[in-house]
């Protein structure tokens, strides 16, 4: 049996992997293991929950709620809302933990359990074994400890999240966003009303596209993953730049004025070297991952930028931010942390800075992101089959060792199993993309052969 916990919580199919059972056993092994780790510290613990708007989401976020308040935790329920609006709400107001509901960038059957510590922060791998422990030792049939009474939780709405959040987002701006016209691509997620909020209150004149969820089009053809519907809408509108957040809008990809893609390691560059001019940079350092594109790590080195790379995931970014006391940092995805002023990547968030960074320099987007050229990258997906045996496989790393002699020192291969999919991710980079191209397409089929 497989660990529930992914690098992003415990996803799957809603109603069949991720059932109302699954969602609320976690949720009271989660009182429960906080409670023994000493984390409520004898006082009566308060949890806050949001979720994104997939329909399945209504009922997730139900049981959730229900066991939360089933083993004594009062909840403050903020509806639909970014993932880390509701880390921050979690750090804001105190709170004990924090739940959210989503399934990210996946289609909309898919949805998600995320758990939030005291503080906004994700939880150690080490509490997630024992909340999954304790969740299968009682779904076996042990019997939970519950209280009644007055002892049980109480749940009440938070409405006051939604302003409290985008409030926060605005305050911490190092200048106003006057003068630039934005178009944002809500992927028709939790981003949707407070993305165009935030950036509305900075002072940017706001064009929306897919902000319009309906429980069954989130990432439907828009947001981050799907760039083409605000490539066209921001030349359409003359735009200085777009920005596409995905479902639970933990993260940003961005157009220029053309419509060109500036993706995470050009927002990486971009705010690095911002940061840096500010003096807010600790440790004149930024924080990627192996995906990271050879063009970011050249171009940092030649900006006098130091770079250390983590394995894949933004939980990994994370601990080594924490770790080294570093202020930014991410993936090419568009997981942007910046942890002085969030605990978790942002979407919004790191929109708002990369547009703030704009207009305090007057200068294009697309000039400020070609302080970076990337170099040919080509990432094939390898689906149906056995992920589990991508790093044991000698069959795979004969294919990988050869690729890389073939390559030189012009490229490189990564071969990884996905956090959050059943999939087998191949990405090999090139000075030439047809070779770049070729070399991918031979190891997806090794993979295949080897994992199928």
């Amino acid at each position: 049996m497989g660990r529930l916990f992914g690098t992003d919580g415990v996803r799957g199919v809603a109603n069949a992997d991720l059932t109302a059972e699954m969602a609320l056993g976690l949720s009271v092994a989660a009182a429960h293991v906080l409670a023994e780790a000493g984390t409520f510290k004898g006082h009566r613990p308060v949890a806050v929950v949001g979720r994104d708007p997939r329909a399945s989401g209504e009922f997730l976020e139900a049981a959730v709620v229900a066991g939360l308040a089933s083993a004594g935790v009062d909840v403050l329920r903020v509806g639909v809302l970014p993932t880390p609006a509701v880390a921050y709400l979690t750090g804001a107001l105190g709170a004990d933990l924090g739940v959210m509901l989503s399934a990210s960038h996946n289609p909309m059957p898919d949805n998600g359990v995320k758990f939030f510590a005291r503080g906004g922060h994700k939880l150690a791998d080490e509490l997630e074994d024992r909340i999954e422990s304790t969740y299968r030792e009682h779904a076996s049939g042990e019997p939970w400890d519950r209280p009644t009474g007055a002892g049980v939780g109480r749940v009440k709405e938070y409405d006051e999240g939604f302003d409290k959040y985008v409030a926060h987002l605005v305050g911490v701006l190092p200048n106003r966003l006057d003068g630039l016209k934005v178009v944002i691509d809500g992927a028709h997620g939790a981003a949707a009303r407070v993305s165009p909020e935030a950036f509305a209150r900075a002072g940017a004149e706001v064009v929306t596209i897919a902000t319009e969820p309906d429980g069954l089009n989130i990432n439907d053809g828009c947001g981050s993953t799907h760039l083409d519907g605000l490539r066209a809408a921001v030349v359409e509108h003359g735009a200085d730049l777009g920005v596409a957040h995905d479902g639970d809008a933990d993260r940003c990809l961005a157009v220029d004025a053309a419509g060109e893609e500036v993706d995470g390691d050009q927002i990486l560059s971009v705010l690095a070297l911002g940061m840096k001019e500010a003096g807010t940079l600790r440790g004149n350092t930024v924080v990627a991952t192996v995906m990271s594109n050879l063009g970011f790590k050249l171009a940092m080195e030649r900006e006098g930028v130091e770079l250390l790379q983590t394995a894949v995931g933004d939980r990994y970014v994370l601990e080594e931010m924490k770790r080294g006391g570093y202020s930014l940092g991410g993936e090419q995805s568009g997981h942007v942390i910046v942890l002085d002023h969030a605990t978790t990547g942002d979407g919004t968030l790191t929109g708002l800075m990369l547009a703030a960074r704009v207009a305090a320099t007057g200068r294009p987007l697309a000039e400020l992101a070609g302080v970076m050229r990337r170099l040919p990258q080509v990432l094939v997906n390898v689906r149906d089959v056995d992920k589990t045996r991508v790093s044991s496989s000698a069959r795979l790393a004969t294919a990988v060792n050869e690729a890389e002699k073939e390559l030189g020192e012009t490229g490189r291969v990564l071969l990884r199993s996905s956090g959050t999919e059943p999939l087998v991710r191949v990405m090999v980079e090139a000075a030439d993309l047809e070779q770049a191209r070729a070399v991918a397409e031979r190891l997806a089929d090794e993979v295949k052969s080897a994992l199928g």
